[in-house]
């Protein structure tokens, strides 16, 4: 018996036993980031930002390119805050477009959904959010230091208008603009404000607040855009 002969055939069965476990593992970690990307669409992330009473969900149907938000929260506002987020990290400027719609006529009138831009899913964080209320409501809010209250009115810019289903939020440099409008139609400024301190790597998602801890709200978001600048 060539046991030379005998042992480099065994190396090579070994080598491609390797090479094909390596694939697989591949295929298998290409597979879970192609189902999380499906999964979110264009966010990677979502949780329940402060520990709301209720757990939240975020979802992306890829067939119709449609995100459902259900959250729960006391609130977003004060100096801290609960809700879900679906969220990306985003750098520099953008520009980010969707349409909302809260899901059944119930529920608290203050029930909040929208964009957001924020420093960190800490719940006292700084932010600045594009908010439609649960009675169409249309206000830009922020906080402008981190475990500090809101205030009324000095952090919060109200639309005369109600019941928008666009909402943008847009950054230009440390300036951040909220604007709205109904499908087809231009968009109108709601405001804007100078945010100095927030981080220019920053979280940029949906959001959905139910304004009662004990309440679960849905919100449907479609046509959702988030454009950046094109650089050379």
């Amino acid at each position: 018996m060539n046991f030379n002969l005998l042992n480099s055939s065994r190396a090579r069965i070994i080598k491609n036993i390797s090479k094909w476990c390596l694939c697989l593992l591949i295929v298998v970690i290409a597979g879970k980031a192609n189902a999380q990307t499906d999964t979110l669409g264009l966010f990677t992330n979502h949780q329940d930002i402060g520990h709301p009473k209720n757990a939240g969900s975020a979802k992306y149907d890829k067939e119709t390119h449609t995100y459902t938000l259900r959250g729960s929260g006391y609130n977003i506002w004060f100096n801290r805050d609960e809700f879900q987020f679906l969220y990306k990290t985003i750098k520099g400027d953008f520009t980010a477009t969707a349409n909302f719609e809260f899901k059944g006529n119930k529920g608290n009138n203050h029930r909040k959904v929208g964009w957001m831009l924020r420093a960190t899913t800490h719940e006292s964080d700084i932010h600045l959010s594009a908010v439609e209320h649960g009675d169409g409501l249309t206000v830009a809010q922020w906080r402008s230091k981190k475990g500090a209250n809101m205030l009324d009115p000095e952090e919060e810019i109200f639309y005369p208008e109600k019941n928008f289903e666009v909402v943008q939020l847009q950054r230009i440099g440390k300036r951040i603009i909220m604007r709205v409008g109904h499908v087809g139609e231009a968009l109108k400024t709601v405001g804007s404000h100078v945010m100095t301190n927030m981080p220019n790597n920053a979280l940029l998602g949906l959001f959905i607040c139910s304004h009662d801890p004990e309440l679960i709200e849905e919100a449907i978001v479609w046509d959702v855009r988030i454009e950046t600048p094109f650089k050379k």
